[in-house]
């Protein structure tokens, strides 16, 4: 049998258990298998990690760092992940069965985003204001917001907690970092690479424990002063009523039910690699699949046959082998989540036109095979509710006003694909599509100059780009009395 690994929160500077020693299992989606175990925080613990941010904030090296040094800390951080990456891909997949060439590739690009937000430190700039009274001198200068709660899920946690730390530690701030009960040991494992970096006791602090009383401390916490939150949106309204206790900044990157648009002059092969990346890649699990495909009818038969054929031949196996090309679900719960919406959909009037099974000949974790749905009308159950899962939801239409009407037709707003050769429609639908991020001939292309968020129950707020380092600063406004005069009697009006 495996050792069971286990790991500890990082809080001030320091390895630590939970208060009262409670523990928690983080199984491995390929086996079915606990594979490590973690602390389970109590408010003391989330309480012991705000303080030490918050001090660390106030006294010693990090409160008087220069923005150049702070930059130069980041780089450092960016150079280990780049170096350490075969190892850390080796734990997200383990921890989450997302694949390892995912993995290898993802983080190093991570480093990438620290790279950007090293070089960004020393960019935050004031500005000299001409006011309109005489004698004064006004500028303005930025500064760090305060303590950051960022809470990020399972899913790519090394790319999600770069776009927060990466900014809120380039602005000058202290962050306590909440990783997901689900899949937290690659977090734990930045934290060390955060300590070895040279970061100061209490910048970075990781904790790991349930939404309650974990979560929910922190969110709360009179010393925070910013949450930066990614997950679901009956999630996100909790952390959002927590906020109304300390009166903190929030940002939400949720969930998205994004539509893969398809008109007829489309080059094909693009539409179904598009479509193909946008549904299987990370077996689903991703905020923009693009799981609602809506397909003119021109070509609606032969895109979704090319699509059944390319998914009927995906390697499905051990996300630890560079050869498969989709692993296993992250948890159980999720993989009846996607069950119970499939067996909904169908019986709502879906055909099935691939997968639909757990894969034959995988007795132990939770795979699931690549699914295609034919959806008669947009209310199919599977067209409206995010799975996070391999399944997509087909949709026909003939106009373009049908399209923009399909595409819109969702409480949720994060992305958008749509594949056309038109240089003018895709502008038309670029405007018109309600989502935050557009890809047109291409799908989940990430950079860390683009910003990243949605509209609606997608949440509020953008990730990476240089716009996240304003959202983690503040504008301080100094007015200099420049007259030789002395201050003028205030009741002496003229």
């Amino acid at each position: 049998m495996a050792e069971i690994r286990s790991y500890q929160m990082f809080i001030d500077g320091a390895w630590s258990e939970a208060a009262d020693g409670a523990l928690l299992d983080s199984i491995n989606p390929a086996t079915g298998k606990v594979w490590c175990r973690f602390p389970a925080a109590t408010s003391s613990d989330v309480d012991r990690a705000v303080e030490a941010a918050h001090r660390a904030m106030a006294v010693g090296p990090w409160a008087t760092m220069t923005a150049t040094a702070r930059g130069k800390l980041l780089r450092r951080l960016a150079d280990l992940l780049a170096e350490r990456a075969d190892r850390l891909a080796e734990v997200e997949t383990t921890d989450t069965g997302k694949l390892i060439r995912e993995t290898r590739a993802q983080i190093r690009y991570v480093a990438d985003y620290f790279h950007y937000f090293a070089g960004a430190a020393d960019k935050l700039e004031g500005s000299t204001l001409p006011i309109d009274k005489n004698d004064m001198f006004v500028m303005t200068v930025r500064e760090p917001i305060g303590v950051v709660a960022a809470i990020v899920p399972w899913n790519s946690q090394l790319m999600l907690a770069a776009v927060k730390i990466g900014p809120a530690l380039a602005a000058g701030n202290a962050v306590v970092l909440k990783a997901s009960e689900h899949g937290p040991a690659p977090l734990l494992e930045l934290a060390q690479l955060c300590a070895d970096a040279g970061f100061p006791a209490g910048v970075v602090n990781v904790v790991t424990g349930l939404g309650d009383p974990c979560g929910a401390r922190l969110t709360q916490h009179p010393l925070v002063a910013r949450i930066a939150f990614t997950g679901g949106p009956a999630t996100a309204r909790h952390v959002v009523r927590n906020s109304a206790e300390n009166f903190a900044t929030v940002t939400l990157e949720l969930g998205g039910k994004s539509p893969i648009v398809v008109f007829d002059d489309c080059d094909i092969e693009s539409a179904v690699n598009g479509i193909v990346a946008g549904n299987f890649g990370a077996s689903g699990q991703s905020c923009v699949a693009g799981s609602r495909v809506i397909i003119q009818s021109g070509v609606f038969d032969e895109v979704t046959a090319r699509v059944a054929e390319r998914a009927g031949r995906i390697r499905i196996g051990d996300p630890q082998d560079a050869a498969t090309e989709m692993g296993p679900l992250a948890t159980k719960a999720q993989l009846d989540h996607v069950e119970a919406v499939l067996a909904r959909s169908l019986a709502g009037g879906a055909t099935l036109m691939g997968g639909g099974n757990r894969p034959q000949g995988f007795a132990q974790g939770w795979y699931f095979e690549p699914t295609i749905l034919l959806c008669p009308h947009p209310d199919i159950a599977s067209a409206r509710e995010e799975l996070f899962g391999p399944v997509l939801s087909a949709l026909r239409f003939e106009t373009e006003a049908d399209a923009v009407r399909l595409a819109n037709d969702t409480a949720y707003g994060l992305a958008a694909g749509i594949f056309t050769r038109d240089g003018a429609r895709s502008l038309r639908m670029m405007r018109q599509i309600r989502a935050g991020i557009i890809w047109i001939n291409t799908y989940r292309a990430v950079s860390p100059m683009a910003p990243f968020g949605g509209y609606g129950q997608s949440g509020a707020g953008r990730e990476a780009g240089f716009e996240s380092l304003l959202d983690y600063s503040r504008t301080k406004t100094v007015w200099i009395n420049t007259g030789s005069a002395p201050m003028g009697d205030p009741f002496a009006m003229r």
